[in-house]
Order: structure tokens, then C-alpha cells, then sequence
């Protein structure tokens, strides 16, 4: 994984893609500041649905039930709603998208606090999840629309990882407080009144939005972004991801809580957390030489590694040791795989192909919390690191085997059928 360390004032000032030179791209705090504020509340919605749902039915299990519907359902219509916005534009999908999640949002509280049936509070957190505003996956289209070609792409894509990432330690310390100090609804409510006015706020930012694809070539036919096989590829990674995120939410809830320090777990996630956010505040201040599929192949080799050491540990410190270690090898990973999908998918169908990854990740994350917790309700305390373990080094076979679909086109960003005017041409 070279990089390149520029030493000439001139040509510094020209070829490092540093953080300074991508916040003063004309026209970015336009929506990066909405954006920063719409997005907020996704990492509110899944801990604030929990504790609320816990409150009035007196049952974690109906609580993660509840939540892992809205998160399942979110990852299943997510990139239905970045296949809209690419074809009839963001704002046509994010004006009726945070509206229906309010009203959902609001519905799912009232429903909670007058003691429904648990039926009933699944049938709410449907609509909650599947109306969540990708906003994120938006906000890296439109980095894609201004900094088409531009060596900064990368550093963009290190910048949304590092934004999600302060989302994902703020998010749930604000519904935390507002459900324990406030009242139970507070998190829930709040989340879904973020939703509406940073969602609002977004989609006002008309000039930087990407054109729809259907604009300008009303004979041409949109295909899924999933058709391009790189992004199936992607697809796997991240959902590898998700198993990581999954399995060290609720096996460091376990081990906390078998060595009597339950105060430790977010201590020991904020340190994982902190460790992803250091990463990639580093690669984006990096100009890399190498090929970014080589960058991910290596970079996702060293996640597996630290992954699979997790269920080893028995001692906190240790734990915070490697937890640091898997955060510092996620981000590397996460950002070089969006960086990816500018080079593999063709601008029409970007924020669909965004919201794909997007999506893998919250599945895989739904998908650990369940295998995780049972596995430390009946094998061992810390069985549940088995999951990012497991999900790593299956993704990792996955990437090194098909690997070449990672490789861009030389003849063209073509590579879905039905997008764009070229004739098809395989990718591999």
C-alpha cells in the first residue's frame, strides 16, 4: 500500500488531495452541512427504538426484535430509494421519504406507548426502516459530481467514513440521554424530528444534486446498479462489515457484563470507534499510489487478521488493544470500497449503488446482533467475536477470488447494460 509524500511547496499545493483543498470544492458546505444534520438521526433510530420498545413491554428480546425489522427493512429498500434518486432525482425521493419516516416514527412511539400489541409495533417498524433517508450514500454522489476525475475522490470518501463515524458516537450518547433524562419517547421523537427538518433542508440544495439519469435520454433504460459485477463483489465486503460492527455491539455488552464492569462496553466501543475514525482521517491525507482494488484486498486481509483475535481476549485492556486495531483496519476498507464504485458504476446509477453498500452493511450488522447474542446465550462468554471473525474471513475469500471484477473498464465507465449510450461489455 505506497503512498506518495510530496516534498515541493508548488507541487504540494497542487497534487495532495488533503482535507483543506476538498472543504474548499465550490459549493460543498451547501450540502454537507444539512447533510451532517439529516443524517444524524439514522444513528439515533435503531438505540431509541430499543429502549423505548424495553421501557414499555419490559423485554429486551421485543425490543431487539422490533429494531432489527426496522434495520432489516432498511437495508432491503435502501437501494430502491438510491435507484429513484438516481432516475428522478434526490429531492424527488427524500421530500416524500422523510415525511412518510416521521409520520412512521411518530406512529411506532404512540403505538409503544399505549401498550399495543408486539404485532402491531412490527408493523410500524417496517415503514420506520424502509423510509430512512439515505442521505449519506446522497451526500457521496454529489462528491462524485463535483470532483469527477479528481485525484480528491479518495480523500471524499475518507471524509463521509469520518463523518460517519462521529454520527455513529454521537448518535446514540444523544438518544441515551434524551430516553433516561427526558423520557422514554424523547430519543425516538427527536429522531424523527431531525429527520424531517435536516432531511428538508438536504433535498432545498437543489444545484448540487446529480441529474437524473432520464434527463436529456428518455430512451435509455435503467439497469441496477447491481448488474455491475464489482459492486456484487462490494456487496460482500461490506457485508463482512456489518458482521464486524454486529458482533462487537453485542459481544462487548457480554463481556462487560461477565467481568462485572457493564460500564466498560462504551468505553471499549468508543476506543473501536475512535480507532475507525483515526484511520480514515489518515487515508484521506494520503495520496496513494497503489490501485485501490490492491489497496482493499490488503486492507481487508489485515481486518480478517485483527477480527479473528478478537475471541481470544480475556482482559479489558487487551480488548481495547485489539478493538483499536480491527477500527484502524475498517475505515481502510470502507473508504477505498466507495472510492471504488466511482471508478465501476457509471454516474446514473452511483447513489443507487452507494445505498447497495450501504445497505450490506446494516444487513450484515442485523444478521451479527442475532448470531452474536446467541451464541453467547448458549456457548461462552465471548463467543460472540466468532461472528466478525467468521463474516471477515469469508469476505476476504470472496474479494481474493474475484478480485478482477474490480478492476474498472479501460474502455469506459460502462458496465451495466442499459446505461448510457455504449454497446454492453463485460467488466472482467
Amino acid at each position: 500500500m505506497a503512498s506518495t509524500v510530496t516534498t515541493s511547496k508548488d507541487s504540494a499545493a497542487t497534487s495532495r488531495p488533503g482535507y483543506g483543498r476538498l472543504l474548499r470544492t465550490r459549493g460543498a458546505w451547501t450540502f454537507l452541512l444539512p447533510g451532517f444534520a439529516a443524517r444524524q438521526p439514522f444513528a439515533m433510530l435503531t438505540l431509541s427504538i430499543v429502549l423505548l420498545v424495553q421501557h414499555t413491554t419490559g423485554s429486551y428480546g421485543a425490543a431487539g426484535a422490533v429494531a432489527a425489522a426496522t434495520g432489516v427493512s432498511m437495508a432491503l429498500f435502501a437501494p430502491y430509494s438510491g435507484r429513484l434518486a438516481d432516475r428522478h432525482g434526490q429531492r424527488a425521493v427524500l421530500v416524500p421519504g422523510v415525511l412518510v419516516h416521521t409520520l412512521s416514527g411518530v406512529i411506532l412511539t404512540t403505538l409503544a406507548l399505549t401498550d399495543a400489541p408486539l404485532w402491531a409495533l412490527f408493523a410500524a417498524a417496517v415503514p420506520t426502516g424502509a423510509s430512512v433517508p439515505q442521505v449519506g450514500p446522497m451526500v457521496r454522489a454529489r462528491w462524485g459530481v463535483k470532483l469527477k476525475g479528481s485525484p480528491l475522490m479518495s480523500t471524499a470518501a475518507a471524509f463521509e467514513s469520518v463523518t460517519d463515524e462521529l454520527t455513529f458516537v454521537v448518535g446514540p450518547l444523544l438518544a441515551t440521554a434524551l430516553c433516561t433524562a427526558v423520557d422514554p419517547a424523547a430519543g425516538l421523537l427527536t429522531e424523527a424530528g431531525l429527520t424531517l427538518i435536516g432531511g428538508l433542508l438536504f433535498a432545498a440544495q437543489k444545484s448540487t444534486q446529480p441529474k437524473p439519469a432520464t434527463a436529456g435520454h428518455a430512451r435509455v433504460e435503467h439497469v441496477s446498479a447491481l448488474r455491475v459485477p464489482g459492486v456484487r463483489v462490494l456487496v460482500v465486503a461490506f457485508l463482512g462489515i456489518g458482521s464486524v460492527f454486529g458482533g462487537m455491539q453485542v459481544s462487548l455488552a457480554a463481556f462487560t457484563e461477565s467481568i462485572g464492569e457493564p460500564g466498560l462496553n462504551g468505553v471499549l466501543y468508543g476506543v473501536f470507534a475512535a480507532g475507525n475514525m483515526l484511520a480514515g482521517i489518515a487515508c484521506g491525507a494520503i495520496a496513494w499510489k497503489s490501485a485501490p482494488q490492491h489497496r482493499l484486498v490488503i486492507g481487508y486481509a489485515a481486518l480478517a487478521l485483527a477480527a479473528s483475535a478478537l475471541w481470544t481476549a480475556h482482559s479489558a485492556l487487551l480488548l481495547a488493544g485489539l478493538g483499536l486495531l480491527v477500527g484502524m483496519c475498517i475505515a481502510p476498507s470502507l473508504i477505498t470500497g466507495y472510492t471504488l464504485v466511482e471508478s465501476l458504476v457509471p454516474a446514473g446509477a452511483r447513489t443507487e449503488a452507494f445505498t447497495w453498500l450501504t445497505g450490506a452493511v446494516a444487513l450484515g450488522q442485523a444478521a451479527a446482533v442475532t448470531v452474536a447474542g446467541q451464541l453467547e446465550d448458549r456457548l461462552w462468554d465471548g463467543a460472540g467475536f466468532l461472528v466478525p471473525m467468521a463474516g471477515t474471513v469469508l469476505a476476504l475469500a470472496t474479494l481474493l477470488a474475484l478480485r478482477s471484477r474490480l478492476v474498472p473498464n479501460p474502455g469506459g465507465r460502462t458496465v451495466a447494460r442499459g446505461v448510457g449510450h455504449r454497446a454492453p461489455v463485460s467488466v472482467d
